[in-house]
């Protein structure tokens, strides 16, 4: 049984386009014709439905945009504080370093051996017997008596 041929495909192009055309059957001639269409009178018809339905569609959109727009705000927000929490956590590690580094400054600028040695170098004694007056604690001071760095009221002395 033999298979019938195919049939040949047709291209359709415009006349003003000059390309070979493919003819189905021979001899049948392809007349085109241009029709001018005048769409100027036509109105859209306005649809309720149509028009409440893209109303609610608008809506959803401009819910799920807020809602993608408000994640996307938190997720970033979420990033730049965890690396603000990083910087500051290695901000303090070296405020703890420094605050170590000062606190054994301290405590060798404090060291006695290390002042009354500066003290010799300078040209100090050690303080004699009677050298060294203590204050009283409670404040009272007995008439008479000698009163190491004692404040007392301010009074202006003028010079003639």
């Amino acid at each position: 049984m033999a298979a019938a041929a195919p049939a040949q495909a047709t291209l359709w192009t415009p006349p003003h386009v000059s390309a070979p055309r493919v003819v189905v059957r021979p001899g049948t001639p392809e007349i085109f014709f241009t029709k001018a269409i005048d769409n100027s009178r036509l109105m859209k018809v306005v649809d309720p439905r149509r028009r409440r339905e893209m109303a609610i569609f608008g809506a959803t959109l401009a819910v799920l945009f807020a809602l993608v727009m408000m994640y996307g705000w938190q997720h970033f927000s979420s990033i730049e504080y965890g690396y603000k929490i990083e910087q500051l956590k290695s901000n303090c590690d070296q405020l703890a370093e420094a605050n170590r580094t000062l606190k054994l400054e301290q405590a060798s600028l404090r060291d006695p051996e290390r002042i009354d040695a500066m003290a010799r170098h300078m040209g100090m004694q050690a303080p004699q017997a009677g050298q060294v007056q203590k204050l009283d604690s409670d404040g009272l001071v007995t008439p008479g008596a000698e009163v190491m760095a004692r404040m007392s009221s301010v009074s202006v002395i003028s010079a003639p």
